[in-house]
C-alpha cells in the first residue's frame, strides 16, 4: 500500500504542477494557479500520516517505509526548486516570459551554483534522515529497524557525494576559455 501511495503522490505532484501552471499561464488565473500549487505539500502530509498509521498498526518497518521518508525528504528539499524550474520554462514558452536563466559554466560562479545544489540535496537528505530516525523511535526498541538504518546510510552517502561534487568545483574551477578567436583567413605556408 505504501509503494502505491508513493507512486500516486508522485503522479499527483506532476498533475497538480501541470494544473497550477495551466491555470496560471493558459487560463490567466494566477491566484487560482498558485492555490493549486500550494496543495502540493498536502501530498506529503498524507503520505506521512499513512506511513505512521501503517507502522502504528504493527507493520514491520521495511524498505517501503524508508522509501516514504526519503520521498518526503526529497520533496521538501527539491520540490520547490523543481516547481521554480518548470515554472520558468512554462512562463517563457506560453506566457512570453524571459528565457530561463542558465547556470554559470565557469569559475567560482559555477562553484557557488554547485554549493546551492548541494545545499538543496543536503536539506532533502537531512529531512529524510530525521524522518527515518523518528520512525525508528516510533517503532521502538522491540522492532527491527535495520532497513530504516540502511536508508539513513544511503542519505549520508547522498550528502557526501554532493559535498564532493561541490568541493571539486571549488578546488578545481573550470576556467573560462574567453572569447573564441577567429581563425586567420589566410592559410599559413611553410618556407
Amino acid at each position: 500500500m505504501i509503494v502505491t501511495l508513493i507512486v500516486l503522490c508522485e503522479v499527483a505532484f506532476w498533475v497538480l504542477l501541470a494544473a497550477g501552471l495551466a491555470l496560471r499561464y493558459l487560463a490567466k488565473k494566477p491566484r487560482l494557479g498558485a492555490a493549486v500549487l500550494l496543495c502540493e505539500p498536502l501530498l506529503e502530509v498524507v503520505l506521512l500520516v499513512v506511513t505512521a498509521i501503517d507502522l502504528k498498526n504493527g507493520a514491520v518497518p521495511d524498505w517501503k517505509h524508508g522509501l516514504a521518508a526519503v520521498y518526503i525528504g526529497f520533496t521538501v528539499g527539491l520540490g520547490h526548486s523543481t516547481i521554480r524550474w518548470v515554472d520558468a520554462r512554462v512562463a517563457h514558452r506560453f506566457a512570453g516570459g524571459p528565457p530561463p536563466v542558465k547556470p554559470p559554466k565557469y569559475g567560482m560562479a559555477r562553484a557557488a551554483h554547485e554549493w546551492r545544489v548541494a545545499a538543496r540535496w543536503t536539506v532533502a537528505a537531512v529531512t529524510a534522515l530525521a524522518l527515518l530516525q523518528l520512525a525508528i523511535w516510533y517503532v521502538g526498541g522491540d522492532g527491527d529497524a535495520s532497513t530504516l538504518q540502511a536508508w539513513q546510510q544511503k542519505m549520508l552517502f547522498v550528502i557526501g557525494v554532493n559535498v564532493v561534487i561541490a568541493g571539486s568545483y571549488t578546488l578545481f574551477p573550470k576556467a573560462d576559455p574567453g572569447p573564441k578567436s577567429e581563425p586567420d583567413s589566410k592559410p599559413k605556408t611553410l618556407r
